[in-house]
């Protein structure tokens, strides 16, 4: 298990925050992409929007999200997850910054 210092030090690290940046790129994607009908679309597409046209704070925010949901994991496996691992972890805190 991380410790606190550890996970701080994950939400620093630029290569984890670089593939979170990315993740949160894909994740926009697909919220434009889904039906209108979706529970929280208009939320949902305006996040998308704005991490579109500016993915970095939208990574910022995210890596917290990120790294504190698997505070149970060492800051190894946290550091190194692997891209799905990543991806999913964001698809499932959309609407957690999608007010």
């Amino acid at each position: 298990m991380a410790t606190y210092a550890e996970l701080l030090q994950a939400c620093d690290n630029n290569a984890l925050i670089t593939r979170i940046r990315v993740a949160c790129l894909v994740a926009a994607q697909k919220v434009v992409a889904e039906a209108p009908a979706t529970a929280n679309h208009a939320a949902r597409l305006a996040w998308a929007r704005a991490v579109l046209d500016d993915p970095e704070p939208a990574a910022r925010k995210m890596i917290r999200v990120a790294v504190t949901a698997n505070r149970g994991a060492t800051l190894a496996q946290i550091t190194a997850a692997d891209d799905a691992t990543v991806q999913t972890v964001v698809d499932s805190a959309v609407d957690t910054f999608a007010l």
